[in-house]
């Protein structure tokens, strides 16, 4: 099968409700993580663009669930944030609703990629978002964004960390990664690319 092309992206939908989320056969890979994780920028990252997902300087512009086509044979879906927006509290039940209806949709994505802090121990949102990837009994993986804002000697113990707090087990990938530099974009590329 020839590789995808991820310089052809295009903005398919934003799902304000479950009525809109996309159905349809094409994999569907679903990036979530806290408000301030670098969601987006992981997405430019891959996509070598450098506005495409929309990146704010207040954490929680995504909203809604927005879907990007990529290269007409599979989607990047971009889950609403969680923890440090600056929204009401009807809107973080709003975003909570929505979160369940999407990962109790069997159809509604392939993949899941949990985004974390490298620099931090994850959160009990982290630890929760994980849960709903397991449950779900789809693949997911991990990956540590902010990799260049760590010193090396601190690389190994903060994914060690990553890993035991998740509890990702042996079989979870973690890609350690920064949207900032690039590194790690080769080896989450390959990852994802074994679930076509």
């Amino acid at each position: 099968m020839p590789a995808v092309n991820l310089n052809r992206a295009e903005f398919d939908r934003s799902a304000a409700s479950p009525a809109q989320f996309l159905h349809n056969s094409l994999p569907k890979f679903a990036f979530a993580g806290r408000s301030n994780v670098g969601k987006s920028s992981v997405i430019n990252r891959l996509l070598n663009r450098r506005q495409f997902a929309r990146v704010g300087a207040t954490p929680g512009k995504t909203v809604h669930v927005n879907y990007f086509r990529i290269d007409d044979r599979i989607y990047f879906v971009d889950l609403p944030g969680y923890g440090f927006a600056k929204v009401s509290e009807v809107e973080r039940i709003r975003w909570a609703k929505l979160m369940e209806s999407f990962f109790g949709d069997s159809m509604a994505y392939d993949v899941g990629i949990l985004i974390v802090d490298a620099r931090h121990k994850p959160t009990g949102e982290d630890c929760q978002m994980a849960e709903y990837f397991r449950g779900s009994d789809k693949p997911f993986l991990v990956v540590a964004n902010k990799l260049d804002k760590l010193k090396k000697s601190e690389i190994s113990g903060n994914l060690l960390q990553i890993r035991e707090t998740l509890k990702l087990g042996e079989k979870i990938t973690l890609v350690p990664f920064s949207a900032e530099k690039g590194d790690g974009r080769d080896l989450l590329i390959r990852e994802l690319t074994q679930y076509l």
